[in-house]
């Protein structure tokens, strides 16, 4: 009955108990330290890419979403009755009222979390089409997570789509979507903390208090179009729910020393006609200026025919010997990391080869889908196909990795496809596209590292759209920012979120890559915020505009040059932070909350790896700073150096723009 459904036990063990009201199924697995939950209507579940516990390599068909392969599992005493079931499980009273199935958790301060009065799930249509989950919401709760996502650190109070998008020039305070598709969050309320991740590729909503209705107490909820929904509530305090989120999707890859020096970047070298000569300039002018690199993003100006861009083809009257380029760099201790787009325009030259084996994602009579990409039109390549797997790993080796390019930048692969009718070869089982658009990406980046892991043992793979678990076979960025002091501010919140996610290797485009040069004011403070975080990295593309390069002001070389010296300097600790990460899931920075959790979850301020506090300057004019340095047993030093400070002690600092960065070393 709608509105109405009584659920009686359909299959119980140790560790799972499921049951049934009508057609449709809920099924709870008892997971060390935290519960999975499975709504299922439809017996044929789709895979997931994203759920790796034992941190193997994932076949590339995916793991069955509700398989319990390599997890600690759990076997709480249970009470039950007609109505009811209770247990106690991960330190919490569990409660699920088995009319309409609401689960609640409580504890000694209260109510932790629960399913929402009424109807929480779409059991049979009631509240629409897809799946759509309810839960109650405290009006001052603090929501964290969820990506890249724009705004504050405290999602509470926002909506936010499930879904991707290439966001050139994006508003970090209010853009949306971005480039990130991660229904997780972290909800904070009186009785504590619970982080929830739904394991679903497909677009959607979230709202965190935006919506309200008449009939139903606050409610939190999510809506996507998959119509099973498999979730997961993972309990404990802050980190260690996101250390056993990281852990649950994977854990974190290992990143190459040289990728934590600074790398160069810009549109303009490979963009230009003598593209090869403007590269090879790029190591002069950084010996020239005394600036240590580690590589050079290779954009894709060097894939140009005419003024489109190719995948995979090399203008070689731009670049006559990509080997000697590659050569060159190498011998001079730099890595490139050439940027391939999973898009073909449909006059590339390889577009009928791939048209006719079948490999892009089409419609149903099998004619490639086609889509604007790039100033023409452009079909994208079928990750979920075998043979455009493989053919994508051929073409990364034969036309990279021979070539001496060990390393990939995954570039514009949000996959712009919403068109039902448009469908993916789903490992042999046709779905449409638009349910796993994310996907694909993931499976790009899984492509380009098994094909550079040929030659290279540990590639350096950097994807712009990611999932959950992409942290663990690639890297990221923050996307094609845009050039202003609030922009600034806004890209650090966007990167406290990231980390709130258990992203770990990433940062933005210091200076901005779209918009206005930055001044010059602006320009020295972005290097004194980029120098703390994980990727060092210049990069921009600013049309009638010099680029962004750390010569950009001759005048502020002095300054400049003493950051990039701090950067060697920071290389061992980051390191050695970097190894700690991948040894126990976690960012390598956090907000400062995560240490003390009274200090301001908005400041600008953040930790870098244990040890450094950062505290970067986001407003123009500024020449001094009060810190309220964070509770310390031991106590802190400025810039490592200083006198010893203990307590909880606020602290001026001179800042002027020609100074080092404002930074504490904890004791």
């Amino acid at each position: 009955m709608k509105f109405n459904h009584m659920f009686r036990i359909f299959h119980l063990d140790k560790h799972t108990r499921i049951y049934q009201s009508d057609n449709v199924l809920m099924r709870i697995d008892f997971i060390k330290d935290m519960l999975r939950v499975a709504l299922i209507k439809d017996r044929d579940i789709l895979p997931t890419f994203s759920i790796n516990p034992d941190q193997k390599d994932l076949k590339t068909i995916g793991r069955d979403k509700l398989s319990l392969d390599g997890f600690e599992l759990c076997s709480p005493e249970i009470s039950e009755d007609d109505d009811k079931v209770c247990f106690r499980h991960c330190g919490h009273d569990f409660k699920i009222d088995l009319l309409n199935f609401q689960i609640s958790i409580s504890n000694d301060s209260g109510i932790l979390y629960k399913d929402r009065n009424g109807l929480a799930y779409n059991f049979s249509g009631e509240l629409g089409n897809g799946s759509i989950h309810y839960t109650f919401r405290e009006e001052d709760q603090h929501i964290y997570g969820l990506g890249d996502k724009a705004g504050s650190v405290n999602k509470n109070h926002q909506r936010y789509k499930l879904d991707t998008n290439d966001s050139m020039g994006f508003k970090s305070e209010y853009s949306d979507p971005l480039y990130k598709h991660l229904p997780f969050y972290i909800c904070e309320n009186k009785a504590g903390s619970y982080g929830i991740y739904y394991d679903t590729y497909s677009e959607g909503e979230i709202d965190f208090g935006k919506e309200h209705d008449n009939y139903y107490e606050p409610f939190n909820s999510i809506r996507y179009e998959e119509e099973n929904m498999v979730f997961y509530l993972i309990l404990g305090d802050i980190p260690s729910i996101i250390r056993n989120f990281v852990h649950l999707t994977g854990g974190i890859v290992k990143v190459p020393d040289w990728a934590f020096k600074y790398c160069g970047s810009t549109m303009e070298y490979t963009d230009a006609d003598d593209a090869d000569k403007r590269l090879r300039s790029f190591i002069d002018k950084c010996e020239e200026n005394k600036i240590q690199a580690g590589g050079f993003y290779l954009s894709s100006g060097y894939t140009q025919i005419g003024d489109k861009r190719y995948v995979f083809h090399w203008n070689t009257d731009k670049i006559p010997d990509p080997e000697g380029l590659s050569k060159y760099f190498e011998s001079k201790g730099l890595k490139i990391i050439p940027n391939i787009k999973p898009a073909f325009l449909d006059d590339h030259p390889m577009y009928e080869y791939i048209a006719k084996n079948g490999w892009f994602l089409h419609y149903q009579d099998g004619s490639p889908a086609k889509f604007p990409f790039w100033g023409g039109n452009a079909s994208y390549l079928d990750f979920t196909n075998p043979g455009a797997y493989d053919f994508w790993k051929k073409c990364v080796k034969e036309n990279l990795v021979d070539k001496g390019y060990t390393n990939t930048w995954n570039d514009n692969n949000e996959y712009d496809v919403h068109d039902r009718n448009v469908y993916a070869h789903g490992f042999s089982k046709p779905i449409p596209a638009v349910l796993i658009r994310p996907l694909f990406s993931f499976l790009m980046s899984k492509a380009s590292r098994e094909a550079c892991e040929e030659v290279n043992k540990d590639p350096f793979i950097v994807s712009r759209c990611a999932i959950a678990g992409t942290q663990s076979i690639a890297t990221t960025w923050t996307g094609d920012n845009y050039t202003s002091f609030r922009e600034l501010r806004f890209n650090h919140y966007q990167a406290m979120t990231m980390a709130l996610s258990g992203f770990c290797f990433f940062g933005p485009d210091i200076g901005g890559f779209s918009g206005p040069k930055p001044g010059k004011e602006l320009f020295m403070r972005w290097l004194q915020y980029g120098v703390f975080l994980p990727r060092f990295v210049l990069h921009s593309w600013k049309i009638n505009e010099d680029s962004t390069m750390p010569w950009l002001y001759p005048d502020m070389m002095d300054s400049v040059r003493k950051i990039f010296e701090l950067r060697e300097k920071l290389i061992p600790y980051l390191k050695d932070q970097m190894n700690k990460c991948i040894e126990n899931d976690y960012p390598l920075i956090t907000p400062v909350f995560l240490r003390d959790r009274n200090y301001d979850e908005e400041t600008d301020y953040f930790m870098c790896g244990e040890k450094i506090l950062a505290c970067p300057i986001f407003d123009e004019g500024v020449k001094e700073i009060n810190i309220c340095l964070p509770s310390s047993d031991t106590g802190f030093r400025l810039r490592g150096e200083g006198e010893l400070i203990k307590g909880k002690t606020s602290i001026k600092v001179k800042c002027d723009i020609t100074d080092l960065p404002v930074w504490f070393v904890e004791e």
